[in-house]
C-alpha cells in the first residue's frame, strides 16, 4: 500500500447523461443503461444526424452577480456543486473562505454562447447586448464557481483536452500538500457545442452511431456533456486519491504515440506514486473512446501492465466523451463503485456489441452484473488521455 499520505475525495457532486444526482448516476451506470443518448440534427453544419449523450435536467439560472459568466457549462457545474453544498459550506466555515480553492477542467467552457453570439452578429451587425466574453473564456470555469461560493483561495482552470478533469484532481492534491489550501473543489465540466462536434467530424473521428469502444466495429467517439466536482481534503474519509501519474507523448496533436510509451508512463507512475503494484488494482476504468488508434494503444498498455485478468470497462457508450470533464467523470465512476452506495459491489459494465478484435481488450471487459471479488479492497485505476498526448492515470479507492 501507499507510503505517502493520500488526500481524500470527501464528497462528490455529479450530473451527466446518466442523471443529475449521485444515486441516479450510480444506478444507471452500474446497470449499463444509456438514458441520455439521443440523436440530434442541429449540431453538424450539414444537418446530418449525430448521436450524443446529453443532460436532461433543468439547470439553475445564474445569479445577477454571475450574469457575465452565464453558460450551459456553468449551469452544469452549479447543479453538480449544489449536490455537495452542505459539505462545501462546512469546509468554508471550518477553514475560512481564503483557504478553500477551486480547480476546474474544461475544454470548451461556454463556447456555445459564443457560437450563438456570432450567429446573431451575422444577422444584426453586432453582438447581443447580453453577451460577455467571460461566458466562453476557458478560465471562467474555475473563476465563476469561486465567485459563486465567495471563496478567495486560488481559483483556476486547467485545459489539457480530455485529461483536464484528471489534472484538476492532481492540482488539488498539490494545493493541499503544499499548504496553499485546506480544501479544494476540483473536477471538470463540458457541454455539447458545434465547435467540438464539427471539429471531430472534420477529423473523421465521430461515430456514425452510438460509440462502441474496443469492438472491431468501432468507428469513433460520441460527444457527451456533464460535470463532476469533488471536495478534496486531507481529513480521512471513505474514498482516497492514492496516486497520480502524468505524462506527455510529444508525438502528435491528435494521435497517441503508437507504442503507448507515454500512456504506460502515466499508468506506472500512478501505481508508483500510490506505492502499489498492478496486483493491488481491482478494476481499471478505461479512457476507451471508441476510436481505432486510442483503443489499440490503451489495450496494449493495459495488457502490458495488468495482463488480461483485471476487470476493465469504458463508460463512453453510456455518457459519451465529456471532453474536459472526462477525467473527472472517470474518477467519479470509480468513486461511486468503491463507495458504500454500491451495496452489491457491482463493477461498471462495458457496454458494446461484444465483437472482439485480436490484440484488443476483450475477455477482461466487465459484463452487466459482474461484482468485485469478495476479497477485493476496491482500489481502482482511472485513465484519461487527451489531444496532444496529455495522459493522466489516477489510483482511487476505499480508504483504510
Amino acid at each position: 500500500m501507499t507510503t505517502k499520505a493520500p488526500v481524500y475525495l470527501s464528497a462528490l457532486g455529479i450530473v451527466s447523461s446518466l442523471g443529475s444526482s449521485r444515486e441516479e448516476v450510480c444506478d444507471n451506470l452500474l446497470a449499463g443503461r444509456q438514458p441520455g443518448v439521443v440523436q440530434r440534427r442541429d449540431l453538424l453544419v450539414d444537418g446530418a444526424p449525430l448521436f450524443v449523450a446529453q443532460v436532461d435536467a433543468l439547470l439553475p439560472e445564474p445569479t445577477e452577480q454571475l450574469a457575465a459568466y452565464a453558460s450551459r457549462n456553468l449551469g452544469l457545474s452549479i447543479l453538480a456543486l449544489e449536490e455537495i453544498r452542505p459539505q462545501v459550506d462546512t469546509a468554508i466555515s471550518r477553514y475560512g473562505a481564503h483557504r478553500v480553492a477551486v480547480v476546474m477542467g474544461t475544454s470548451t467552457s461556454g463556447i456555445a454562447h459564443g457560437e450563438e453570439a456570432v450567429a446573431y452578429a451575422k444577422d444584426n451587425g453586432r453582438l447581443p447586448d447580453v453577451f460577455d466574453v467571460r461566458m466562453q473564456e476557458i478560465g471562467s470555469a474555475g473563476e465563476a464557481l469561486a465567485r459563486y461560493l465567495g471563496v478567495t483561495a486560488p481559483a483556476y482552470t486547467i485545459s489539457t483536452a480530455c485529461s483536464s478533469g484528471a489534472h484538476a484532481l492532481a492540482a488539488a492534491r498539490r494545493l493541499l500538500q503544499t499548504g496553499i489550501a485546506d480544501a479544494v473543489l476540483a473536477g471538470g465540466a463540458d457541454s455539447i457545442c458545434q465547435l467540438t462536434t464539427n471539429g471531430f467530424q472534420a477529423l473523421s473521428a465521430l461515430s456514425a452511431g452510438i460509440c462502441n469502444p474496443f469492438s472491431r466495429n468501432r468507428d469513433g467517439i460520441m460527444i457527451g456533456e456533464g460535470a463532476a466536482i469533488f471536495l478534496v481534503q486531507r481529513d480521512p474519509s471513505e474514498i482516497a486519491l492514492y496516486g497520480i501519474g502524468a505524462s506527455s507523448d510529444a508525438h502528435s496533436m491528435t494521435a497517441p504515440e503508437p507504442e503507448g510509451h507515454g500512456i504506460g508512463h502515466a499508468v506506472r507512475g500512478a501505481l508508483a506514486d500510490a506505492g502499489m503494484t498492478s496486483n493491488d488494482i481491482d478494476y481499471v476504468h478505461l479512457h476507451g473512446t471508441g476510436t481505432r488508434h486510442n483503443d489499440e494503444v490503451e489495450s496494449k498498455v493495459v495488457q502490458q501492465v495488468f495482463g488480461t485478468a483485471t476487470p476493465c470497462s469504458s463508460s463512453k457508450a453510456q455518457i459519451g466523451h465529456t471532453l474536459g470533464a472526462a477525467g473527472a467523470m472517470g474518477a467519479a465512476h470509480c468513486w461511486l463503485a468503491a463507495s458504500s452506495m454500491n451495496k452489491k459491489r457491482l463493477l461498471p459494465p462495458h457496454v458494446w456489441d461484444g465483437q472482439a478484435e485480436d490484440g484488443l481488450l476483450a475477455d477482461c471487459l466487465v459484463e452487466r452484473g459482474a461484482q468485485l471479488a469478495p476479497t477485493a479492497s476496491a482500489i481502482f485505476l482511472a485513465n484519461a488521455f487527451g489531444f496532444g498526448g496529455s495522459n493522466v492515470s489516477l489510483v482511487i479507492g476505499k480508504s483504510g
